[in-house]
């Protein structure tokens, strides 16, 4: 059972009303979808609470057709940090360290300030995405709270700014010299990984590095810090930071658009009449991402490998070049009816639909979250940053998945045969070969999940005691009683 942190005493300028958030994620899909899907969770808790939630122009149009139905979230635009193309490529790691994330650290904080300055309603709170840790600051020199919204696991975390990093100053790291496989706990005495393992201590990453060390510094001066999990996932290193701060932690996931399930249930597109003419638990679904991007020889591996070994799939690539070149690969790959390639879908009810039998993915933690909601078995293919824990944790620690690759850091080429043999193997997860019971545990984890996003679930406590700690009058307003949950 959890036990939430002591709430500090509200300070004095909680006294009044308060019923407005403004909430600022990092400009991309795997920030911006679940701090929004957050917004939606807080707002249907407590509808007395307004939302001025904050992208950059090229994300309005999309998260504005997706979020319109909802008045208590009003969506307001930045400029452009960088100019994109959703045409181009998916970048390389450096190039979108060089490029995106730092004009996120340089030139977003001034844009932000001055939409503050000018929305109608002054703030009364921020909820930041955690790695942008200037966001603190803001709202210091505002004196308004701002709690921080870390988006991947709570692992991740614990590793990066309880566990690691405080080790690793800028003037006396030693950048994996002799101590890379030095191991850190990151499940408390339980599940270790190597310092090496982790790329924030790669030599070729000292920004992200420094970026990674202030927003450690920043989340652990914020009012406090919402994790996108629940607590039956990652009790036991919610439990260990509670031990090492002061500031309040609330699991408040998954952050996930399980809302959408409720408000448009049935599906009527082509990808959603193929799979209701397919086999129960027989189709692989196969997804890497948005935006890092896995190299073209690889992809033809994985091509080759699906033509060959006969197993029915559905295969997201993001549009353009390397879309059409797969398509030409498989021909008419819809030929026998055993696959399809598309450039985007509906991908929680698609995981959702009874004929989708397991989950090829790249380890982004939203998207690990929509498999757990839905039940289903994964096999990991992680790519960079967090994806690399994230696949240990899914193979190792809940086992409910296998590894694509032999381990999560090679980069080496996974051959067809390689993946023709797993391929066979995995999609029959119910024979003699297969049955290791990774499907039960599957239907295990998504129990506990859909226990802590239903009515009085541990994640709804948290998002209540969360408001009350943040807003006291307005949620005791809305309750009654301003209980601080669980």
């Amino acid at each position: 059972m959890e036990s939430l942190p002591h709430s500090p005493t509200p300070m004095s300028h909680h006294e009044h009303h308060h019923e407005h958030m403004v909430v600022v994620p990092y400009p991309s899909y795997g920030h911006i979808n679940p701090m929004m899907h957050l917004s939606r969770s807080i707002v249907s808790i407590n509808p007395n609470i307004h939302i001025t939630f904050v992208v950059t122009q090229q994300w309005l149009p999309s998260i504005t057709k997706q979020h319109r139905n909802n008045n208590n979230i009003h969506i307001h635009s930045i400029p452009n940090l960088v100019v994109s193309n959703d045409d181009e490529p998916s970048p390389s790691f450096d190039t979108f360290i060089k490029s995106t994330v730092e004009a996120v650290m340089t030139k977003m904080e001034p844009a932000v300030e001055k939409l503050l300055n000018e929305i109608e309603k002054p703030a009364t709170a921020i909820i930041y995405d955690g790695f942008l840790y200037w966001a603190v600051g803001v709202g210091n020199r505002r004196n308004i709270p701002v709690a921080s919204f870390w988006t991947t696991t709570a692992a991740e975390l614990w590793v990066q700014c309880f566990n690691m990093l405080p080790q690793y100053d800028e003037h006396h790291r030693k950048l994996l010299g002799g101590n890379g496989d030095k191991q850190v706990d990151y499940i408390p005495g339980e599940s270790w990984i190597r310092l090496a393992d982790n790329p924030l201590l790669d030599k070729n990453n000292h920004k992200v590095l420094h970026w990674a060390m202030k927003s450690c510094e920043s989340m652990l001066n914020s009012h406090s810090i919402l994790l996108p999990t629940f607590y039956d996932l990652e009790g036991k290193v919610i439990d260990a930071m509670r031990v090492k701060t002061s500031v309040p932690i609330y699991t408040v996931g998954p952050n996930i658009p399980y809302f959408n399930m409720e408000d448009n249930p049935t599906r009527s597109d082509d990808v959603g009449y193929w799979l209701d003419s397919q086999p129960s638990d027989s189709v692989l679904y196969i997804s890497f991402g948005s935006f890092l991007s896995v190299s073209s020889a690889q992809m033809d591996e994985i091509a080759s490998a699906l033509k060959k070994s006969g197993v029915r799939f559905l295969w997201v690539i993001r549009g353009g070049e390397e879309a059409s070149r797969i398509k030409e690969n498989f021909g008419n790959n819809n030929e026998n009816n055993m696959g399809l390639v598309v450039p985007w879908c509906d991908q929680l009810k698609v995981l959702l639909h009874p004929s989708i039998g397991g989950y090829w993915t790249h380890c982004g933690w939203s998207s690990i979250m929509e498999g757990v909601y839905a039940g289903v078995p994964f096999l990991t293919f992680p790519i960079a940053l967090d994806q690399a824990l994230i696949s240990k944790m899914v193979v190792e620690d809940w086992m409910v998945g296998w590894r694509v690759k032999k381990d999560d850091k090679s980069d080496g080429l996974v051959t067809r045969d390689e993946i023709v043999a797993l391929l066979m193997k995995f999609m029959k997860l119910d024979s003699d070969v297969g049955s290791d019971g990774i499907r039960k545990r599957a239907k295990e984890l998504q129990r506990m999940c859909h226990l802590a996003i239903a009515k009085d679930g541990s994640s709804q406590i948290n998002i209540k005691a969360f408001l009350n700690n943040i807003t006291p009058s307005v949620v005791s307003k809305h309750n009654g009683n301003g209980s601080n949950g669980a």
